[in-house]
């Protein structure tokens, strides 16, 4: 049994997706039978998110409560730390999170931006796990570029399965990536069939960064990839629904094109109403952010994969992932509106069949039993 402390952000950000993301790594490596913790800082001041006040502060208790109960209701109730824009320390102490830290076999960061990296100097190894392929390592240049020292890891990994391929040409940095999926806990979601009539639907951030300069190339988010399916609505029979976050989301103009348009932070206001959104789906469609598309990078959305795991088949814009999953039948890559119209159709003629599919691609290829099994064995557990 190791003892695995994984740093990343819910409490700052605690929405259903979000949560939903990190929990499958934790509960993941929790059943293969590892000691786990979750750790958190704010970072700064203003960080935390309330969703039901829909405010940027730094009063915590929200994400602190919200968490602390799915964490608890995982077996992880005494496993966690967050420490707030004060440095208070909430969950266990600073003495104790940092005992546990100091005695880790394997620190893996998330997305804390090397906040917890003093701490886990003792650990006696350092991961860094990247969710952000493109972006991550463009900024990685550009900070080399400046004269800056990056944080130390003992080992970088990435969920773009492309990047430091000849199938992607994002940079690295001057690391060696490995790729690391994001898995999912499939007992987690109930499989079922999709329901005739349903709508296709997603749960998106229009525009969630700002857009990033390299090389004499501008990268964008989801805002630059959606305009090309943005008629999909008059090309198939399935209606079509985005969840959208974000001041910049054209809602006036999604609607006059056939979408229907809910609030992505009042669906998904918890990690069980994420889960009965996307069971209530015939499929999901989503578009990509832009640089994962446009680097290649091979990208596939831990949304997507709650999405196969709860028998929903997806049509995703393609990042090059269609190298790695099984693509046709549960799962369809696109590359336009038109190979996306046909997908979704074909997924509206035979919903069980694809809904089963879709269920048999999550166990077979994104069960966090196998993806993060492979991963700690390629450290010795």
């Amino acid at each position: 049994m190791a003892r695995i402390v994984v740093g990343c952000y819910m409490v700052r950000y605690p929405l259903g997706g979000m949560m939903s993301w990190v929990l499958q790594y934790l509960v993941g490596f929790q059943r293969l039978g590892h000691e786990v913790y979750f750790v958190e800082k704010a970072g700064y001041s203003g960080a935390c998110f309330d969703p039901v006040r829909s405010v940027m502060s730094d009063d915590c208790s929200y994400g602190i409560g919200v968490v602390g109960e799915l964490l608890n209701r995982h077996g992880l109730g005494g496993n966690w730390c967050f420490v707030d824009a004060s440095q208070n320390y909430m969950g266990l102490s600073r003495t104790r999170i940092e005992e546990v830290i100091r005695s880790a076999d394997l620190f893996i960061d998330m997305g804390t931006h090397g906040a917890w990296l003093e701490e886990a100097s003792g650990s006696a190894l350092r991961v860094l796990a990247d969710g952000e392929p493109g972006f991550t390592q463009i900024k990685m240049e550009k900070r080399r570029a400046a004269g800056e020292t990056l944080p130390d890891y003992d080992f970088y990994y990435t969920a773009g399965l492309n990047v430091g391929t000849a199938a992607s040409s994002s940079p690295t940095a001057g690391y060696p990536w490995r790729g690391l999926p994001h898995p999912v806990v499939t007992s987690l979601f109930t499989a079922s069939d999709s329901l005739p009539h349903s709508a296709a639907t997603t749960v998106m951030n229009w525009q969630s960064h700002a857009p990033l300069h390299f090389e004499g190339r501008t990268f964008g988010q989801k805002d630059l990839e959606f305009p090309q399916f943005m008629d999909l609505p008059r090309l198939t029979r399935v209606p079509m629904e985005i969840a959208v976050a974000g001041k910049a989301a054209p809602t006036a103009r999604l609607k006059e094109r056939g979408w229907r348009v809910v609030s992505g932070h009042q669906t998904t206001i918890s990690f069980d109403s994420f889960a009965t959104y996307i069971r209530g789906s015939l499929a999901e469609f989503s578009v990509c952010k832009n640089v994962f598309v446009a680097l290649e990078t091979g990208w596939f959305s831990d949304r997507a994969a709650a999405y196969l795991a709860s028998g929903r088949p997806v049509v995703q814009q393609d990042t090059g992932f269609s190298r790695h999953l099984p693509c046709g039948a549960g799962l369809f890559a696109v590359k336009n509106v038109e190979e996306a119209a046909h997908a979704l159709e074909e997924i509206n003629s035979r919903p069980a069949y694809h809904s089963k599919m879709a269920r048999a691609i999550a166990c077979e290829h994104l069960e966090a039993r196998q993806v993060l099994g492979g991963f700690l064995h390629e450290f010795g557990y």
